[in-house]
């Protein structure tokens, strides 16, 4: 990790700077797969899972009456009550977040209210391989039913001997997915935005992946598929002061680190003694981790600061708007009060970022790559369009009517307020009764 002493504000754009990627090659290459699924369907599909898989796939659908048995028998059962753990706790949660219509009269005789809709087609796109993120189907496949989607659509890249990870089948059956394909990367993006003969189109694409996939998200939705957010690779900020465990910040961070050769982990604290005490644990921790390797590149991209003024610390918290924010200082609640960009914050020694990602509850679809300035991580608002209503009484429309015919004037709209003039002249030339 490259360490900065108290750095001035010219060098703060420098350490929130995440790894940049060659994106012109990168788009080509995606919009070229993009392109020939749209064309060709599911033979291309066929033909990338063979590529990219190492797998021939006549049919990618998930046959449940053949595989389910077999694929929940490979589950343990100890596994299988850890996941039912987290998904109540991710049900109870985003349960929460649906909120009843609530009539507004703003105006005597005007009524307005928002409903929330379920998005009827959603897909869901799990990554595979190395690690096969399970948990990510009950954070997206959960709001998605109680939201009311009518059709959930979840892709997952197959092994090379055309299996669907069994966790991965298993959550999907506890959240009630019904329809699993194995598809993995760019070509199930693509499925899910174009739709192919096997493969249903959606409206909305969720799902976490690697730049390929992201990139993916990204052309789809200029073709008018909305996706959850932006995003890029994992990341988490660490804030400590001699309060932390530097053994709990050394986990944390490399928590993350292992996810990827391109995440990105940054560490501020208040002395250079616990950016030492840190680096040591880290060292310590990452000889025994089976992915140290992968860990090990990540943290050659990341950042340790010392910053000892508090108000300094933050500003430089909120610049770098980080996907996973842990707190590990004293008055963490005081200093958590006036951070304004993060995907998530976890407050205090006994709150790691694992709990999030895992079980505690909330979503750990969240925005990264800075994004956390605009963008929230995903919720029950996230699976739902709100559509507005108005219902005007003749007493409303009386109300209200001279301003509306006002305000359509004042733009050039006359038929805008012609709407409205014919029907307070409906509303006058009725007979009053005595």
């Amino acid at each position: 990790m490259k360490v900065f002493i108290e750095p001035g504000k010219f060098l703060w754009e420098d350490i929130i700077q995440r790894p940049a990627i060659n994106a012109a090659a990168l788009q080509k290459r995606v919009r070229e797969i993009l392109d020939d699924v749209k064309e060709n369907g599911d033979a291309a599909i066929r033909e990338y899972t063979q590529q990219f898989e190492k797998v021939d796939l006549p049919d990618f659908w998930f046959n449940e009456e053949e595989e389910l048995f077999n694929a929940e028998a490979l589950v343990s059962e100890e596994l299988k009550k850890a996941i039912q753990t987290a998904a109540a706790n991710i049900e109870k949660f985003h349960r929460a977040q649906i909120a009843a219509p609530e009539i507004m009269e703003t105006m005597p005789g005007v009524q307005c209210w928002r409903k929330s809709v379920g998005i009827e087609k959603v897909g869901i796109y799990i990554p595979g391989g190395t690690a096969p993120l399970f948990s990510t189907v009950l954070m997206l496949a959960i709001p998605a039913k109680l939201a009311g989607c009518k059709k959930i659509v979840l892709c997952s890249p197959p092994d090379i001997f055309g299996h669907l990870n069994p966790a991965i089948v298993y959550a999907a059956k506890l959240c009630g997915v019904s329809h699993i394909f194995k598809v993995g990367g760019v070509q199930a993006i693509a499925a899910m935005a174009y739709g192919t003969r096997t493969v249903p189109q959606v409206y909305k694409i969720f799902g976490p992946g690697n730049q390929y996939v992201t990139m993916a998200k990204q052309l789809v939705q200029q073709e008018g598929v909305a996706i959850d957010m932006p995003a890029g690779p994992s990341e988490v900020c660490v804030m400590a002061d001699e309060t932390a465990n530097p053994a709990f910040v050394a986990a944390d961070l490399l928590s993350q680190a292992e996810h990827g050769p391109d995440s990105q982990v940054l560490l501020v604290a208040t002395t250079e003694d616990i950016i030492d005490e840190v680096q040591l644990k880290i060292n310590q921790q990452l000889a025994v981790l089976p992915r140290k390797d992968i860990a090990a590149k990540a943290l050659e991209n990341s950042k340790a600061v010392v910053m000892r003024d508090r108000q300094d610390t933050i500003a430089l918290v909120n610049a770098y708007a980080a996907e996973h924010l842990i707190i590990s200082c004293k008055y963490e609640e005081e200093i958590a009060a006036k951070i304004v960009n993060a995907g998530s914050i976890f407050l205090g020694n006994y709150s790691p970022e694992s709990v999030g990602d895992y079980a505690s509850g909330t979503n750990h679809t969240l925005p990264t790559n800075g994004f956390a300035r605009a963008y929230s991580g995903v919720s029950m608002d996230s699976f739902v369009k709100k559509i507005t209503f108005q219902k005007l009484s003749q007493r409303g429309m009386q109300n209200i009517g001279e301003t509306v015919q006002l305000m359509a004037a004042a733009e050039g709209l006359d038929a805008h307020k012609y709407a409205v003039t014919v029907r307070l002249k409906e509303i006058e030339d009725k007979p009053q009764r005595l």
